[in-house]
């Protein structure tokens, strides 16, 4: 799979959200590659069994909705490396065990709810795209990636609930699409991608697999192997949009 790195330098990478589910599963098939030179995993914690023992992988910690630390985390970066050639933000937020839950009728709606959920979907993003833009400026091919969902479509919402979800979902959309406006005046060859991984067998859908379609829940490696192929398809004219898991584009 030809991601577009340059064939003169090994890729240069950051994994927001790394140490588990999807974050940690794309670190683990990046790290396969011969093109890549260093990743840089942002998380909060380290994943269950520890980092592998590879000198290319550097574990970053920190909450990156805190914006000062982000921009602390983004600085280690780029002591280290000149520009990004890729960035992936697979960091969200749904429920909590003895915490928040998906609303089902607009009698659940709380303004925490709504704040923590834009905070982590919506927020982080865009925050991880600030701390980053002197990285992904130039005139480099470079992939920015977030992990959208779905059911943050407004044109494709017929079940309605889950409101924090799905509204900070779409505020993502619009927040990353826009930057793509910004980011392509500063780098013609940046890619900005919202991504719909498909309902994945994580800790985050685990709650709300029982009526998965047969055939519909994936692993978390068959659904990195897909986003990987899929950014790799994408030319810069495709810059700012919303891709499911098999390429399809998905309405706003």
């Amino acid at each position: 799979m030809d991601l577009g790195f340059a064939p003169d330098r090994p890729a240069c990478i950051v994994i927001a959200g790394a140490s588990r589910g999807i974050g940690w599963a794309l670190v683990q098939q990046l790290l396969l590659r011969t093109d890549v030179g260093q990743i840089f995993a942002l998380t909060r914690s380290a994943p269950q069994g520890g980092w592998p023992n590879d000198s290319r992988l550097i574990p970053l910690l920190g909450d990156l909705a805190d914006e000062p630390a982000l921009e602390a985390l983004a600085a280690k970066v780029a002591e280290r490396c000149s520009r990004l050639d890729m960035l992936i933000n697979t960091v969200g937020f749904l429920h909590e065990d003895q915490g928040q839950q998906p609303e089902k009728s607009l009698r659940q709606v709380s303004l925490s709810a709504l704040q923590r959920s834009f905070t982590i979907n919506a927020g982080i993003p865009i925050l991880l795209a600030k701390a980053f833009l002197p990285l992904l400026r130039g005139k480099h091919r470079c992939i920015f990636a977030s992990l959208s969902a779905r059911v943050g479509s407004i044109g494709d919402n017929r079940l309605g609930g889950w409101y924090a979800y799905r509204a900070s979902k779409a505020a993502q959309n619009m927040l990353l699409r826009t930057f793509a406006v910004e980011w392509q005046r500063l780098n013609r060859q940046g890619i900005c991608l919202l991504l719909h991984p498909g309902t994945t067998d994580t800790e985050l859908s685990r709650p709300f697999q029982a009526n998965v379609p047969e055939g519909k829940l994936f692993t978390a490696d068959f659904v990195a192997e897909r986003l990987l192929a899929v950014m790799a398809e994408r030319v810069p004219e495709d810059t700012g949009q919303f891709y499911a898991w098999d390429g399809k584009l998905i309405p706003w």
